[in-house]
């Protein structure tokens, strides 16, 4: 990768992150919204609720972003060997012999 292109790549990189994390939080809201495995009721009953909504949020955000940005860089690869080798098929003359061997020889029949 050539060093002039890492600005390019760390802008595709926050960019994605962010987009990432927008997902995570209106995933995360409708999570407790729907109270989905009662996450919601758990979260409101609980005086530590805020801190699991942080980590539920960052990590899904995390995954979110990473996923997104991945998908990305692989979609825009470029193929460094465009050749698809074309031509002309061969045809090859390949002989169908018996064996000599039992298939199963487990078998008695």
């Amino acid at each position: 990768m050539k060093p002039a292109n890492e600005p390019d790549l760390m802008r595709l990189y926050l960019r994605h992150c962010v987009v990432g994390f927008v997902l995570s939080a209106v995933f995360v809201g409708l999570i407790l919204w729907y109270d989905i495995a009662r996450i919601g009721s758990l979260v409101a009953g609980s005086d530590v609720g805020w801190l699991a909504v942080f980590l539920l949020w960052f990590f899904n955000g995390t995954v979110f972003g990473s996923v997104q940005f991945a998908v990305n860089i692989i979609l825009n690869a470029e193929n460094e060997n465009d050749d698809r080798g074309g031509g002309r098929p061969i045809p090859v003359r390949v002989g169908a012999g018996r064996s000599n061997h039992r298939k199963n020889p487990g078998r008695t029949t």
